[in-house]
């Protein structure tokens, strides 16, 4: 079994609704996300996923964050884009496209600092 895994960024501001404390307020951060998928198996050539093809899909989603208040997008007009829902959409935007035969999406990591992040690995059977 193989964790293969890219490391990215993007830059947001967002503030989080009814949070008693300076978070209610608008402020930004630089985002750290690591995307690792799964392989059981490696293809012909010795590969679970090329990473050329994780960092194409994984830079679709990042890049509609990146310099976005994300309170304004869709995917947070009802929930906060906290840590824990910014890494549950990232992986659900990745999802269907990261899973064949040979590999899947395992999970998604989201660092709001140098010292503080979280690992969503998805819910349901294939997590």
């Amino acid at each position: 079994m193989y964790d293969i895994f890219i490391k990215t960024h993007f830059s947001s501001g967002h503030h989080l609704r009814d949070y008693p404390g300076n978070c209610e307020f608008p402020h930004g951060h630089n985002w750290h996300v690591t995307v690792t998928v799964r392989a059981e198996e490696l293809d012909e050539i010795g590969m679970g996923i090329d990473f050329k093809v994780l960092k194409k899909e994984v830079n679709k989603i990042v890049d509609h964050l990146d310099h976005k208040n994300l309170n304004d997008l869709e995917a947070f007009s009802r929930i906060n884009p906290s840590s824990e829902n910014i890494a549950r959409y990232i992986f659900e935007q990745l999802q269907p496209i990261l899973h064949d035969e040979r590999y899947r999406l395992h999970a998604v990591t989201v660092y709001e600092t140098d010292n503080a992040g979280l690992t969503y690995y998805g819910s349901g059977p294939h997590a």
